[in-house]
């Protein structure tokens, strides 16, 4: 059985992956609008105060969601981690390094997509990826970046001088209901290199209540899922404070 076979790969530890919660889609929500409801800053505050141990927000140039001045007004009000995602454009670049979140997570993601669909080719862009990273590094904040199960970009991913990378899991999740031993193995495998690599290993992308206990159970060493738009999503039926009580415990 799988189970027998991985489960020495992920011995139990007292400390249990965190959960950052991106509030992207409540930001959504609230453009959808125009004025300010749902405040996106209280929203900010609340999942903190609800058990979520980060937040995380993923600004675009087109502010669609999260705009560039939520970022800032942000930051001074919660305590748990802050990690700011996005397409290290010079704006962004220039952003971050302002505001100093405790973590910047690095993706490709182009100017017109909805969501963000691939990880960084981490030999194409290897260099660009070190000139970003070293002035992040500088500054004190803690670099991930993200990248698709694949080993080859999980080696030269270490390259870069990242401290983390963030596995994109949508073909996980895709694939779950298949079938999900086959759909967890190139994790798993990720996860072991990145461990030999001696990078930090965080997740996210379409996690949910269904899939998000079996990920993390097997996949050694992770260390911080981010999720949103299920958790919020689910949030509609179930309230806020509930639903982050339900990932916590697919953590535990």
């Amino acid at each position: 059985m799988l189970w027998i076979s991985f489960v020495n790969l992920h011995p139990y530890s007292i400390d249990m992956t965190k959960l950052s919660v991106n509030i992207n889609k409540i930001a959504t929500i609230r453009n959808a609008r125009g004025g300010n409801m749902p405040d996106v800053l209280k929203a900010a505050i609340d999942c903190e105060i609800f058990g979520a141990q980060g937040i995380t927000v993923h600004p675009r140039p087109d502010e669609r969601h999260i705009r560039y001045a939520d970022v800032d007004e942000i930051r001074p009000l919660i305590r748990t981690e802050f990690n700011i995602e996005g397409n290290p454009i010079p704006q962004f670049i220039d952003m971050v390094l302002r505001i100093k979140p405790h973590q910047v997570t690095l993706v490709p993601d182009a100017h017109d997509v909805l969501t963000s669909n691939a990880g960084w080719d981490t030999i194409k862009h290897k260099d660009f990826l070190k000139q970003v990273i070293n002035r992040f590094r500088e500054a004190g904040i803690r670099t991930s970046i993200f990248v698709d199960p694949v080993e080859e970009m999980v080696r030269h991913a270490a390259d870069t001088g990242t401290d983390r990378i963030e596995l994109y899991t949508e073909a996980y999740a895709r694939n779950y209901p298949l079938d999900r031993e086959a759909a967890i193995r190139p994790y798993i495998d990720a996860a072991l290199i990145a461990q030999e690599s001696g990078l930090g290993l965080n997740a996210g992308h379409d996690l949910d209540l269904n899939n998000l206990w079996y990920f993390s159970r097997l996949v050694p060493g992770l260390l911080e899922v981010s999720i949103g738009h299920a958790l919020v999503s689910d949030a509609l039926y179930l309230g806020l404070e509930k639903t982050i009580q339900l990932y916590l415990n697919q953590l535990k």
